[in-house]
């Protein structure tokens, strides 16, 4: 049975990782780069080791030496959460061959899933539905423009081994072509160590549907719902809900079959994701298949009530997958909310620094998976997420309601962040009506920024605010010898002879 676990990440996941180890009694071993000596997965783990510099490719990438502590310290399984190595064939072989459980996929999954050409083929074998492009590497420019004129503008260009965005193109003309193959190639190749790219036709006004998976070692293969990624900016996702607005209980029944067959088509096992995109007419397609964890998981935690992680341990010990199809039903609305330490105003440019003051929300549903406290310094060297809000509630409506609230609770000083930002996505009618898709950002893009400038201006109005009732403090207690009927008028009072001048 598996009872130590170490945890091949940092940050919030590796928390929330040991939060259900610690449930369970495993006992959790974390790792760590010297710039994350006091990070909160170190100061909650059981135990903790430091496996080398700040930079990730010397620490949280070096499969040798994790594998080195995981060994010497007798750990049982590798739990390797999202990003870094989490879908690294070569590290889930590693661990194999050393005899330790790794928590996922088998690597021959890996390696025919995350090379998207391949998938895209195991795809059609399945009989999922793939979007219109092509199966083959492209060997050059000219080949480009020639299948970009077959398959229509636009079309977009992508790395067979990317991910997160990168090695991604949006082509709509030929002039545009040799531009995007020769930057997607380079960008390719210094992301993922190989420049391998294909073409897919553009899905216009697309959402961006996923499929939550769970896979055991004796062929049972469930869904468990779907969520709505579209709130994306470049790529990335910002805000996430379940269930998606957009999708019908007939599709939904249709997607995740799909879902469960790409699933067994490759013999997965553990927790994955399908994703989709589903174009206006509810036409849907396989994008990709995430061979992981996501970091939106906890929104189809919240609303099917199932802690996914527990299940990937169960699974990886050889249980049998206790879970039905018939027992999962999506219950109430969960968002989840992507709190970064990033300047909106300034291209939303990493923030790192230290943390001054933090004050989280709480609350009835309110869920915060973070790693953060106060006196904490944000490294330059990592992914500027520092946290999720997530808010279940019975209605979207509600959800919507709640999370405006907790957004409005929730201060953080010392580092910028896209908290306002967040802020005027929940008021964006285009979102709170639930018409958005991926091109939501792009189309609101403006009525944003007007909504982070008011807020800047807010804040500036307040903090002029303090300052002069310091001062009016100050002169109190430098007058304190007066008599009753002299002292300094009320500060309140005070503020109200200015609030025509200082607007709040």
């Amino acid at each position: 049975m598996i009872k130590r676990i170490l945890v091949a990440n940092r940050g919030e996941i590796a928390v929330r990782v040991m939060r259900s180890c610690r449930e369970m009694e495993i006992t959790s071993i974390a790792v760590f780069s010297e710039a994350d000596r006091t990070a909160k997965h170190v100061l909650y783990a059981d135990e903790a080791y430091c496996i080398g510099p700040a930079a990730s490719k010397e620490s949280y990438l070096n499969i040798e030496k994790i594998i080195e502590v995981a060994k010497s310290c007798h750990a049982d399984a590798i739990h390797p959460g999202y990003g870094f190595l989490s879908e690294n064939a070569t590290f889930a072989r590693r661990c194999r061959e050393e005899g330790i459980t790794f928590i996922g996929p088998d690597p021959e999954t890996m390696e025919a899933m995350g090379d998207k050409i391949s998938a895209r083929i195991k795809m059609i074998e399945a009989g999922v539905p793939v979007v219109p492009g092509t199966q083959d590497n492209l060997k050059s420019v000219e080949e480009a423009v020639e299948l970009c004129n077959q398959i229509g503008y636009p079309v977009m260009l992508k790395a067979s081994m990317g991910g997160g965005g990168k090695g991604m193109r949006l082509i709509h003309h030929a002039d545009e072509v040799a531009e995007a193959y020769t930057t997607a190639k380079s960008e390719s190749l210094s992301s993922f160590g190989d420049d391998t790219v294909y073409l897919e036709k553009f899905v216009e006004e697309p959402h961006h549907i996923e499929f939550q998976i769970l896979g055991d070692k004796h062929g049972n293969v469930i869904h468990l719902c779907e969520r709505e990624c579209s709130v994306q900016r470049r790529n990335q996702k910002i805000v996430e809900e379940s269930p998606s607005v957009f999708i019908t209980p007939e599709l939904r029944r249709d997607m995740g079959e799909k879902a469960v067959a790409a699933a067994k088509a490759v013999n997965y096992i553990g927790a994955g994701t399908i994703e989709f995109l589903v174009d206006k007419h509810r036409n849907y397609y396989f994008l990709e298949m995430n061979t992981r964890l996501q970091v939106e998981h906890p929104i189809t935690e919240e609303v099917v009530g199932v802690d996914l992680v527990k299940e990937q341990i169960k699974v990886a010990d050889g249980q049998v997958l206790q879970l039905r199809q018939e027992d999962i039903q999506q219950r109430g609305h969960a968002i989840e909310c992507r709190i970064c330490a990033e300047d909106t105003e300034m291209n939303f440019m990493p923030s790192p620094g230290v943390i001054k003051q933090i004050t989280e929300p709480n609350g009835i549903g309110v869920r915060i998976d973070s790693y953060v406290y106060e006196g904490y310094e944000i490294p330059i060297y990592y992914d500027p997420m520092i946290g999720k809000l997530i808010v279940w509630a019975t209605t979207r409506e509600y959800a919507i309601e709640r999370m405006r609230r907790v957004l409005h609770e929730y201060k953080l000083t010392g580092v910028k962040n896209n908290i306002s930002y967040l802020r005027a996505i929940m008021d964006t009618p285009d979102f709170v009506e639930g018409h958005y898709d991926t091109g939501f950002i792009a189309k609101n893009g403006e009525v944003l920024q007007q909504c982070i400038t008011r807020t800047s201006e807010r804040a500036e109005n307040i903090a002029l605010i303090a300052a002069y009732m310091d001062y009016l403090m100050n002169l109190e207690e430098n007058n304190s010898g007066l008599a009753a009927d002299n002292r300094p008028i009320s500060k309140w009072k005070e503020f109200g002879l200015h609030k025509g001048v200082l607007r709040i």
